[in-house]
């Protein structure tokens, strides 16, 4: 979805209001782990600011409050699980803004910063013992420093030097 700027490039507005709920299409996902992406709400405006360049120059800038949950895929259990998110936006938005067009595609702009939230790993797993096999089975940070670990000796012989 591209907001048209021209109003706010001929003075015709102070600022332009954004706020209202998005999904993202499947198709920006790719590699990220994300399954799905919905009801993202967006409360804020794009206005003008000065330059810190050029004082008589002004330049697109935005500031707004993304929120909403993304359905990841659990670390351990490879469950979808929800994931909450919210990021605080105030900044210049002169890389997404198409100058010759004057508008700003607004997925873009959100996936680029919703990509940033996205966690390397989220569990919300309590019950390892349900993750075991023949001769293996999943312990918690826990577990690994509380019990008998083959190898409590050698760290600390390391302690020690």
């Amino acid at each position: 979805m591209n907001i048209d700027l021209m109003p706010l490039h001929s003075h015709t507005v102070n600022k332009i209001d954004i706020t209202s709920l998005y999904t993202i299409p499947e198709t920006y996902f790719g590699t990220t782990g994300v399954k799905r992406l919905e009801n993202i709400k967006v409360d804020g405006y794009i206005y003008l600011s000065p330059s810190e360049d050029d004082i008589n120059e002004e330049v697109d800038s935005i500031n707004c409050k993304i929120e909403g949950n993304m359905v990841i895929e659990d670390s351990i259990s490879l469950e979808p699980v929800e994931y909450p998110f919210s990021i605080e936006y105030d900044d210049k938005i002169e890389e997404n803004c198409k100058k010759n067009e004057n508008t700003l595609d607004i997925f873009s702009f959100l996936w680029e910063n919703i990509v940033l939230e996205v966690p390397l790993q989220f569990t919300k797993v309590k019950d390892f013992s349900k993750f075991r096999g023949d001769g293996w089975k999943l312990v918690s940070e826990n577990e690994l420093t509380n019990n008998n670990n083959p190898f409590s000796e050698l760290l600390d012989k390391m302690k020690e030097e």
